[in-house]
């Protein structure tokens, strides 16, 4: 057996265990959230009642719901315009410089950082900045978390965005010079375009990535269990609510928070799989 056929099969080996893994975890997702889709049925999904007092347990999903993509969406609209600068900023205006490896070097650092030190400086320092915003008196709150995850995932998102810039061919940006461009139109007429699909892809991972946040939002976010009225809300999000109350969860409340995991992995792959449209559509 020759050396290629060797490398096909452990390919194929290694493909087919991820498929196996990624439908084991699926199959107990479901297997797990039966209990409370068979009680309640889709409602819910649409449910904002979280009530898990013995003998009224009323269990919906919709106040986290609403958490998070309302976190998630905040935190992507501050992050796109702080990334988009400073991935031009490094892969454009100042490509191949000792500023901008040094620039680079610390963004890469930053997106290492775990994010429970993220939850700890925004509880420690930013929390006591944003006291008395909306109903919020103690400076937790929805956007509170969503400046945290903001800080986040602005690294992954410029990180990627400004490797894809960089790949922008010289010779394009040559022949607009040559033509008499300047360094704006160079970049809004060449190095925007062919680097779209692949910046739009880098904004698609940052939303994943603050889509699954768990700990820095859970210090930060209030924990309610009610519907949020606003930004400046307290709030829960899916992940946060799973962290905070598994633990102890039994019976159809564990059913339920179950479920919850499962419609974050719905979302999710909906999120990415409305990225990819959007990436083939500008690519």
């Amino acid at each position: 057996m020759n050396s290629e056929k060797v490398t096909k099969r452990i390919l194929f080996i290694a493909s087919f265990i991820l498929i196996i893994l990624i439908s084991g975890i699926v199959l107990t997702l479901i297997s797990g959230a039966f209990p409370v889709f068979e009680k309640y049925g889709f409602s819910f999904i649409y449910s904002d009642k979280w009530d898990p007092t013995e003998g009224k347990e009323q269990y919906g999903a919709l106040t986290y719901i609403v958490g998070t993509v309302i976190t998630s969406l905040l935190a992507l609209i501050i992050c796109i315009p702080f990334a988009f600068s400073t991935s031009l900023f490094i892969g454009e205006y100042y490509k191949g410089t000792l500023v901008a490896k040094i620039i680079g070097t610390l963004i890469d650092l930053l997106a290492g950082v775990p994010s429970i030190v993220y939850g700890l400086w925004g509880f420690y320092y930013l929390r006591p900045l944003l006291f008395n915003l909306g109903e919020n008196t103690q400076g937790y709150g929805i956007f509170t978390s969503s400046i945290v995850l903001a800080i986040m995932i602005i690294p992954y998102a410029t990180s990627i965005s400004t490797e894809i810039i960089s790949l922008v061919p010289n010779h394009l940006k040559e022949a607009a010079y040559s033509l008499g461009a300047t360094r704006l139109e160079v970049i809004t007429n060449v190095t925007i375009p062919v680097a779209r699909s692949g910046i739009i892809a880098s904004y698609i991972l940052a939303l994943g990535r603050a889509l699954g946040e768990t700990m820095a939002v859970t210090m930060l976010i209030g924990n309610s269990n009610l519907m949020p009225k606003g930004i400046f809300s307290l709030g829960n999000t899916m992940a946060s609510v799973i962290a905070n109350q598994f633990g102890e969860a039994s019976g159809l409340k564990l059913s339920s928070l179950i479920a919850i995991g499962l419609l974050l992995f719905v979302v999710t792959g909906f999120i990415n799989g409305i990225g990819k449209l959007i990436i083939k559509k500008f690519a």
